[in-house]
């Protein structure tokens, strides 16, 4: 007898970055939503931190009418107090914004509950392990709350998913409380395993060697260890976004994955018709071009080849460290006759825009290659602490100046790119359209949403086999990807970054002689890798995800 499908009639989604912009999650939640919307209207509800009591939020608008009978309920009978909108992304879905600072009066006895009940170990607790579960339990509550004041049932498929260790203390408050909701927990990178890579630890040929729980008693991340593996172990349905983590949650957790949710996005935000998106390119390079040719008193032309690397700034994680030395060795290599233009787009700690190229990027009258170049020709933007940045320190190490006789120059730009830096005053995306190139060459990357970004705006990318994406990559083409193909994959290890860096070198040179037919094929060819990764083809897993859940919540109800 075969069993039957299950879908969810309600849908609950818990994360620290619903309409709170911090990294890559917030990027699969918001892309994603519209998606779920679209087939659940108004059935699915995302649960994040209130932060800005009393302030807008420029990702939420707020209603006083959206489910306001339940909102007072909740607050009267629950002491939940939340407030209620849309979530300001494509879909526009339900958001559910929660103050949870009430709750801290109740820590000890949340710390001592999830002990009693999951073995949850708070006692090495620190820094936002408080905040994070505190905030846990008030989302499970919410969910709690609903599914009562609603009179719902088990007939009604509601689904929980928790998104990371910082949600996981609400799939187990479900668990316990709400045992007709079925559970689902999202680890987007296991705790332990971002921990051993950032502390420059060899992560993947020691990975069946390590014990979870004694690197997190070494690494002092006990407690985020202990309620990431208790929800791993406890939900219905336990899920990782890429092959290379499930191997870590195997490994470290002691849980493979039940379902691997692989991140696709929208492309709604990519310039179309071509009329546009040549505009917007052509824009963005002009853009680029200007700050470079004004920070360095140079006259770079638009033959130029602009690369640049982006996210957050994890140092090694990320293979920031790869880019610059990679770029350094191009430097030296006398088989390059063009120039390269690189940038490193890393949000670092900021102070201000720089007031000099400010004012000299103002001046219509201002002549670079006249004036030369302005101060430190290698930054845009003033730090603190400068001294002891990382990016700006190993370029001081490798001697990378950005002389006038350089063929590769980079240029730190060390802000977020929300279109008010004050140097650019462009975001992100539009700066990126107009790149000739992209290197992600990170050593940990659960998926890598930067080169799904890159190949969605037609930019060739150049990634590694330790990122989720790019061994996806490597499996639409059935061996390694190159650069043709619109993704160079680049083979990653524990001890191979000079090949790794050696490879970035030669691939950015092979791109450099490409004719402009190789070139424009290249650049087809990223944008076809980029439609099989839409929301409308990798869907399919969440509903998998939901259906097992459902399936193991309904022999959870029977017992």
């Amino acid at each position: 007898m075969t069993k039957k499908t299950q879908e969810p009639h309600y849908i609950f989604e818990s994360s620290w970055e619903v309409c709170n912009k911090v990294g890559g999650i917030y990027t699969v939640l918001s892309t994603r939503a519209k998606t779920l919307q679209e087939k659940h209207t108004d059935k699915v509800f995302f649960i994040g931190p209130d932060f800005w009591t009393g302030k807008k939020n420029p990702l939420f608008k707020e209603s006083k009418t959206l489910l306001a009978k339940w909102r007072k309920s909740a607050l009267e009978y629950d002491g939940i107090s939340m407030r209620l909108g849309r979530w300001q992304i494509p879909g526009e879905p339900i958001a559910i914004l929660v103050d949870f600072k009430p709750f801290f009066e109740q820590r000890d006895e949340i710390f001592g509950w999830a002990w009693e009940n999951f073995r949850v170990n708070s006692l090495n607790a620190y820094g936002d392990y408080d905040e994070s579960i505190v905030f846990s339990w008030a989302a499970g509550k919410v969910v709690e709350s609903f599914y009562k004041f609603f009179g719902l049932s088990k007939e009604d498929n509601v689904v929980l998913q928790a998104h990371e260790w910082q949600t996981c203390l609400a799939a187990l408050y479900v668990r316990k409380y709400v045992p007709e909701v079925a559970t689902i927990f999202t680890t987007h990178a296991t705790t332990i395993g971002r921990s051993i890579a950032g502390n420059n630890k060899p992560l993947y040929d020691h990975l069946p060697a390590y014990n979870g729980d004694q690197m997190a008693c070494e690494l002092n991340v006990e407690s985020k260890h202990s309620v990431e593996k208790q929800a791993a172990w406890n939900v219905d349905c336990f899920t990782t976004v890429s092959e290379i983590t499930g191997r870590e949650c195997a490994e470290l957790l002691d849980k493979p994955a039940d379902e691997i949710l692989m991140n696709g996005f929208e492309n709604d935000f990519v310039p179309s018709p071509a009329t546009k998106f040549n505009a917007a390119r052509k824009a963005a390079r002009q853009t680029l071009l200007k700050v470079a040719n004004t920070l360095m008193g140079t006259e770079l032309n638009d033959d130029t080849i602009i690369i640049s690397t982006g996210g957050r700034y994890e140092y090694q994680n990320k293979g920031i460290n790869v880019y610059v030395d990679a770029l350094n060795r191009l430097r030296w290599d006398d088989r390059l006759d063009r120039n390269v233009l690189a940038f490193v787009m890393v949000p670092a700690w900021m102070k201000e825009a720089r007031e000099d190229l400010k004012a000299a990027l103002s001046n219509k009258k201002y002549n670079p290659v006249e004036a030369g170049a302005i101060g430190d020709p290698r930054i845009t933007h003033v730090l603190h602490e400068q001294d002891s940045d990382k990016v700006l320190g190993q370029m001081n190490w490798l001697d990378m100046h950005n002389r006038p006789e350089d063929k590769v120059k980079v240029i730190f730009v060390p802000c977020y790119l929300d279109g008010n830096d004050g140097i650019f005053n462009m975001h992100y995306y539009d700066l990126l359209i107009g790149n000739d190139l992209t290197v992600f060459p990170s050593y940990y990357e659960p998926w890598g949403y930067t080169p799904t970004e890159s190949v969605a705006f037609h930019v060739p990318c150049i990634t590694t086999d330790l990122a989720g994406f790019g061994l996806w990559a490597n499996s639409l083409k059935g061996g390694p990807s190159e650069i043709e193909d619109g993704v160079k994959t680049v083979h990653r290890s524990d001890y191979n970054f000079d090949e790794v860096s050696d490879t970035i070198r030669d691939t950015i040179l092979h791109f450099s002689q490409m004719d402009k037919a190789q070139v424009n094929a290249a650049r087809k060819h990223a944008e076809k890798v980029a439609e099989k990764a839409l929301w409308k083809h990798f869907i399919k897993y969440y509903y998998k995800a939901y259906n097992k859940a459902l399936a193991k919540r309904d022999e959870r109800v029977k017992r």
